[in-house]
């Protein structure tokens, strides 16, 4: 049997060459014990030689590291005797050498892939990893490369946001990033194996079929071997003769009438256990071992042409998905710090937002085993990124055969997930061509179009060929269209951030949008524990360090200034930048999905933060939610009411994401922010599954007596609300609400707030890490006619927290707040 042995070192970290401007003090102290996983900047960390690069502008005092070279060194023990022994490395980062007893065994320029060193026997053994500076590659280049490819990422097979990103640090690393082990094996072992699910519709209902496709390693002795595979009570298996030194099979298992897995939101999901054996035929002993967990499902993107242009829509088990999520980033700069854990609480937060799908992006990782099998059992949809992003690439020889490489492996390793719904070539390197003028600065030179059209498909094709594999994000569907044409594939929508406002949204009928956005900063504790600024100013030296958007500062006071004027106080400038996020989050999903089904698909940038910085995520980097998740989640709520203009006018717009039909009924009144009702009108809908129904408003609610004192308010079926203003902000006459407030210890250890308030309120948020770091509220950004109250469950504080906010409101203390704050 093959016996896996976690290869624990102790592992010390040396300099190998230290770049010029290296700190003196910290290579005197070298070497420092290193952890494996892990990385060198976190390893200086652990020992103390550097300070925390994600706190003020400690970032500025680390670029050193990445222009060195390291060296990973361990004796790793014994291990059982077998006929071979392997030294497995599931991940160097990047540019490795591998010693072994001092020869050099392997050399590396991969951080996506996972290599194999045989060694000479089982006994103990020295193993040093060398590596060498990430920058060399884009270094070595002449003056005219460099311009031409001006991207350090693109030179190197390497997370792309290493080297820093407009929402990150520049934190170039190098280290043994995944696991590390011994391999002891005989006869033979499992080198690869392919494990390919659907579902396939008949006559007598959903078939499901599970085909295992899997290449032998031999050694040279003569046994025969038997490849059994279980799953769901059913199993097959071939036999593998002897004389056949090395091999390929393929088993296939079908499953009659196979529960499906669906999408949450759309059904269950089932999952079933697929166990792969390799048995020696003489010994009967079970040589190699593969378990994964899989679900049946059919995944298509349906694209027709129709009157808006053609259709671009996730169809899974035959039903169209309205595809509602986020675009995921690495969840930390340094990955190996990211747990089972982490991951479950970034996962929680987008299925607590009404999210069905995640779009892995294409400038970090193929994330983690664990990431996709809780994606599995979430019902998550997956759109995953090739790892390209925002450069051109060259096309070397060497390079192409690197990332069919990596493609083949992520492939082969990520295909069995239910949850895997696309491979996408690329982030933006079609635009890139289009818009960015790389067309001109390359002339005749290769920029990547070989790899989104040719190597990754070939490989998506060949290894898992009922897999759906689009060229890009955006891509219209063929490079002879504009990439980013609104009429058809898949769309990135920036223009409104960059320069023209949210307001810009409405002028889109996009048929998919996979990323749009607006930024904000951070939660208020999560901004002041990483930055120390005093006085803490929008413009003090450490929270423009935290943020790394080109003119973000500018544009996100240009943002706010439709509506709002510019805060001067740092409490009122964060309330306020954090609720203009919100609301052009709503304003964009509500006018995405009121086209419903012309558009099918909003993928919010972006769920979450790799470090304390201000950005477009929803959860900042220490796990608090941002007002904008609480927009996103009322904006992809299955059921959604919102009133949006139509034809000169107004219409109250029901849109129904959900699997059954929804039909009942709605007031919508106009009324004064006294309360009084001005106009009112009844609507009865039925609204068919992933549909919409749009119900025109008559003139006398469409036009106010007085924009300034006047608002409209749609109540549908007691459940779901809708707003609508006739003038910003600024312009609206808020009263001063004298809010109640009553704060109540629960039994278990929660505290329930009640606010009342004797005015109309807009957007009321409890900010409760002001009061306690480990306090959040259960909703935020809510909006009350006068009389009406809201009751807020905070959880993660004690119950000393009910005295602590009723004392924080008496002395108006800035923890809850409304828009009328900032306004006069």
């Amino acid at each position: 049997m093959l016996t896996r042995t976690a290869a624990p070192g102790p592992w010390t970290l040396h300099v190998e060459t230290a770049a010029a401007d290296a700190d003196a003090a910290v290579l005197a102290q070298l070497p420092v014990t290193a952890t494996v996983p892990g990385t060198v900047h976190t390893d200086l960390l652990a020992a103390g030689l550097i300070e925390d690069p994600y706190l003020d502008r400690n970032e500025l005092l680390t670029p050193w590291i990445g222009r060195s070279g390291w060296r990973y060194q361990a004796t790793l023990p014994a291990t059982a005797p077998a006929e071979r022994t392997d030294l497995v490395l599931d991940g160097l980062d990047t540019l490795a050498t591998v010693f072994v007893d001092g020869a050099r065994r392997l050399r590396t320029r991969n951080m996506f892939r996972s290599y194999r060193v045989p060694l000479d026997s089982a006994d103990a053994v020295d193993v040093a990893v060398v590596f060498d500076s990430p920058w060399g590659p884009f270094d070595a280049l002449d003056d005219e490369a460099r311009r031409a490819f001006d991207s350090p990422s693109a030179h190197i097979r390497k997370m792309a946001c290493n080297f820093g990103w407009d929402w990150g640090p520049t934190l170039v690393t190098a280290g043994l990033w995944r696991p590390v082990r011994i391999e002891s094996w005989s006869v033979a072992r499992l080198a690869e194996t392919r494990v390919e699910v659907r579902a396939e519709q008949g006559a007598a209902g959903w078939r499901g079929v599970v085909e295992v496709g899997v290449e032998l390693e031999r050694t040279t002795t003569a046994h025969d071997a038997e490849l059994v595979v279980r799953v769901a009570g059913a199993s097959q298996s071939v036999v593998v003769p002897a004389a056949e030194t090395s091999a390929r099979l393929v088993v296939e298992v079908p499953i009659e009438h196979a529960d499906l897995w669906w999408p949450r939101g759309s059904g269950a999901q089932p999952l079933h256990d697929v166990e792969v054996r390799l048995l020696d035929r003489v010994t009967g002993e079970a040589l190699d071992a593969d378990d994964r967990r899989v679900g049946f499902r059919s995944v298509e993107v349906r694209r027709e042409a129709d009157a808006d242009g053609e259709s671009f829509a996730f169809v899974v088990n035959g039903r169209p998905v309205a595809a509602l999520g986020f675009n995921w980033i690495p969840d930390d700069c340094f990955p190996h710090r990211v747990t089972h854990d982490d991951v479950a609480a970034r996962l929680r937060d987008a299925a607590e937002a009404n999210a069905n799908i995640l779009r892995v992006w294409g400038g970090g990782l193929y994330e983690s085993d664990d990431f996709y099998a809780q994606c599995d059992e979430l019902g998550f949809l997956v759109w995953q990124d090739f790892a390209f992003a925002c450069a051109p690439y060259p096309e070397h020889e060497w390079m192409l055969e690197e990332v069919a490489a990596e493609a083949r492996e992520n492939v082969v390793r990520l295909m069995s997930h239910p949850s895997l719904a696309i491979w996408n070539g690329n982030n933006e390197n079609w635009l890139g061509w289009d818009d960015w003028g790389w067309k001109e600065r390359l002339g005749d030179r290769p920029w990547g179009e070989r790899y989104y059209l040719e190597v990754l498909p070939q490989v998506v094709a060949e290894v898992s060929p009922h897999a759906f594999y689009w060229p890009g994000s955006p891509y219209s569907g063929t490079p002879e269209v504009y990439s980013n044409d609104r009429s058809r594939g898949v769309v990135h929508l920036w223009d409104g951030w960059n320069e023209q406002g949210y307001q810009v949204f409405l002028e889109d009928r996009a048929r998919f949008v996979s990323e749009f956005g607006w930024q904000g900063p951070p939660a208020w504790r999560t901004l002041t524990d990483a930055v120390h600024d005093d006085p803490l100013r929008p413009d003090s030296e450490g929270v423009l360090h935290h943020q790394k958007a080109v003119d973000g500062s500018l544009k996100l006071a240009r943002g706010l200034a439709p509506y709002f004027d510019e805060p001067t106080d740092m409490a009122d400038w964060h309330w306020a930048m954090q609720l203009n996020q919100a609301r052009a989050l709503t304003f964009a999903i509500e006018h995405f999905r009121s086209l419903r089904p012309v558009n099918m698909g909003s993928i919010v940038w972006q769920l979450n933060d790799c470090w304390p910085v201000a950005s477009w995520a929803v959860v900042d980097s220490a796990g608090r939610r941002r007002p904008a998740w609480f927009a996103v989640r009322a904006a992809f709520a299955p059921r959604l009411a919102t009133i949006q203009p139509r034809d000169g006018g107004l219409a109250l717009v029901l849109v129904n994401d959900g699997v059954e039909e929804w039909s009942g009924s709605a007031t919508v009144r106009r009324v004064g922010l006294d309360g009084l009702v001005l106009a009112e009108q009844a609507v009865t809908f039925d609204v068919g599954s992933v549909a919409g129904e749009t119900v025109a408003l008559g003139p006398d609610l469409a036009r106010p007596g007085d924009a300034a004192a006047e608002l409209l308010v749609a109540d549908v079926d007691g459940a779901a609300r809708a707003w609508r203003y006739f003038t910003v902000d600024r312009d609206l006459a808020y009263p001063s609400p004298r809010l109640d407030v009553v704060a109540e210890p629960l039994p278990d250890g929660d505290v329930e707030v009640t606010v009342t308030s004797d005015t109309f309120v807009r957007d009321l948020t409890l900010h409760a890490d002001r009061l306690d770091a480990g306090a959040a509220a259960s909703d935020a950004l809510v909006t009350l006619l006068p009389g009406e109250s809201v009751t807020l469950r905070i959880s993660g504080t004690d119950p000393a927290f009910a005295a602590t906010v009723a004392a924080a409101v008496r002395g108006e203390a800035p923890v809850v707040r409304h828009a009328g704050d900032l306004v006069g």
